[in-house]
Order: C-alpha cells, then structure tokens, then sequence
C-alpha cells in the first residue's frame, strides 16, 4: 500500500464558458462535501481578480458559505493577496471565520497582487504595498495573537483566534520569508514549477523555529487526473492540455480559439510553454496515480500535497478526487 502525506485540495471556483458563477460555486460545495468525506484534510481557495473564469476572489466569503455547508474539513485561503488589503480587514474577516467554525479555518498569504495591472489599480493599492509584504504579515499575527493588546487599534473579532497562517510562493521570496518568521510553506509548483525543490531546500536550511512551529512545514501543489483506468486518465490529460492552452491563449481575444486552433498550437514556444505549468502531474488510475503522488511527495519533501483536480468537465474532477482521495488508499 503506497503511503502518502495528507492531502488538502486547491479550488478555484472555475467558471465553465457555458455556465454561471452559480453553477462554480454549487460545484465548489459539491467538490467539498465529497472532499469532507473522502478524507481530504483542508480545501484551500485562491484570490484572482478579473479573471471570468474564476469566481474566488472574495476567498473569506466563499469560505463561509463552504462552511456551512461542510461538517468538519479544514477551510482557508490559499492564499489572500496581502498587498490588496489591510491586515486589520483580513484579521477580522478571519477572525470572524475562526469564531464562527473554531479550529477549521487556516489562512495562506501572498505577495502577488493576484491580478494584471489595471486592475491592481482598481484595488487602490500602490506598488509599494508589495514591499510592506513582511510587516504585514506581522502586523496581521499580532492581530490574530492572543496577547495584550499593544496599540489603539485591534482586530475583534481577532484577536485570540490565532488563526493559522501559511506563506505562499513560487520563489525564493516566500521561503525565505515563512524559514525567518518561522511559518508553514507552500510553494505553487501546480503552474510554476520551476524553483520548486531550491525553494524547499532553502526554506528547511533556513528554518527559524517558532513557538507555534518548532519544525518546518511544507506543502506543495500538484495537479491531479485520476480516472478508472490509466488509459482514461492520459485520455483526460490530453484534453487537459489542450484546455489549458485554448484558455490562455485565448485571453485578449474577441472570440476565444477553437479546439483545432487550440491543437495547431499545443507545440508552438508560448503552447510549450504553457503545458509546462503542468510539469507536476500526477495521472492515473487508483494505483498509478497514488504512486505518482507519493513520489512527487518524496521529489519535493513536502508535508501535504495540494492536489488541483485539472480535468476539463465537473464530472471528471469529482471522479478524480474520489479516486485520488485519501480514503481510497
């Protein structure tokens, strides 16, 4: 029996190009309620903004209405944008998830301003924002902490939740930030792979030690295709491919690219460079896949896998979180 470490889920409430926010987010409840009860440990949503096909840009708001409509799986952002906001709306916003779910919600943080240009302008926040990234996020702890308060100002609901926190990234920044502020890790290697085991080995070379964290803990992203068989499973990641590549390349146009444009580009630079995102994949059937799984885990000394179910239709990724899931081992 092939043993892996825990594994949470990333959600992006996707958009289908035929179908409505609603229709994410009924499947966003669907995929959590299967998750609760096939053993995942946590469902992480991300921040993206003026994206149509992602409806997770409010993350704390999402994440309650999963809530309420889950029992006991662990809830959070993976990650909140920081520089779009101010620590003191995050800690509330949070602080008010952890009062209203007690021990389930958990709260990734990250630089990136989750969005292009136009919009980061949108946000009224300024480039410099990004720079205050480190103070911010100790800001925010204080927020959170259970200890006297210090200043005229404090997070209620907050303070006392002592939500846990996470540093996201897909560089060196990230790891050196969560290894000096003793925090959890988690590196986006499902589409930027590239730094991924430098970053780890940093982060765990580097590791600060902190009262809440004695070790370091790293997760990390990886996409998932699991289907009955190992045939359907490379048959879906196909499909997956060729999505992936019709998406983005399609961004900016009046009408997106058909599917046989989308083909006639899958081995073309910017084709090539897109399904490279999707370096760490693991595809299969229960067996392969689990093993594929297990030896990303080795590959990245990670603590828990962040899987994201790519397969193009709603149906397929049900089936691949059933299969992939915990439970089915």
């Amino acid at each position: 029996m092939t043993t892996l470490p825990p594994l949470s889920i990333l959600d992006l409430a996707t958009v289908e190009a035929d179908g409505s926010i609603a229709d994410a987010f009924a499947h966003s409840r669907d995929v959590a309620q299967l998750a609760e009860a096939s053993g995942y440990t946590r469902i992480w949503y991300a921040e993206h903004h003026n994206m149509p096909s992602i409806a997770s840009s409010a993350t704390a708001v999402l994440i309650a209405h999963i809530a309420a409509h889950t029992r006991s799986i662990g809830l959070g952002a993976g990650g909140v944008m920081l520089p779009n906001h101010s620590p003191l709306v995050i800690a509330e916003q949070f602080g008010t998830l952890a009062e209203l779910h007690p021990g389930r919600i958990h709260l990734g943080l990250g630089r990136a301003p989750g969005s292009d240009g136009a919009t980061f302008r949108a946000l009224r926040r300024t480039h410099e924002a990004a720079e205050r990234f480190p103070a911010d996020v100790i800001e925010l702890q204080r927020y959170l902490s259970d200890e006297l308060p210090r200043t005229a100002v404090n997070a209620y609901p907050g303070r006392g939740t002592r939500v846990p926190l996470t540093i996201l990234g897909s560089s060196l920044f990230g790891a050196q930030l969560a290894a000096q502020l003793g925090l959890p890790y988690s590196f986006a290697s499902h589409f930027a792979p590239q730094l991924l085991t430098t970053a780890v080995q940093h982060y765990r070379a580097n590791y600060t030690p902190s009262p809440e964290h004695p070790e370091p803990f790293v997760s990390a992203g990886v996409n998932v295709v699991a289907a009955a068989s190992d045939a359907e499973a490379e048959a879906i990641f196909a499909r997956t491919e060729l999505h992936r590549v019709r998406t983005f390349l399609s961004r900016g146009r009046e009408e997106p690219l058909t599917l046989d444009e989308a083909a006639g580009l899958l081995d073309t630079p910017a084709g090539r460079e897109i399904r490279g995102m999707l370096q760490y994949t693991a595809i299969g059937g229960p067996e392969r896949v689990r093993e594929e799984l297990a030896a990303f885990a080795r590959h990245a000394e990670v603590d828990e896998l962040v899987t994201v179910h790519a397969a193009p239709t709603r149906a397929e990724q049900l089936a691949s979180v059933r299969i992939a899931a915990p439970a089915a081992g």
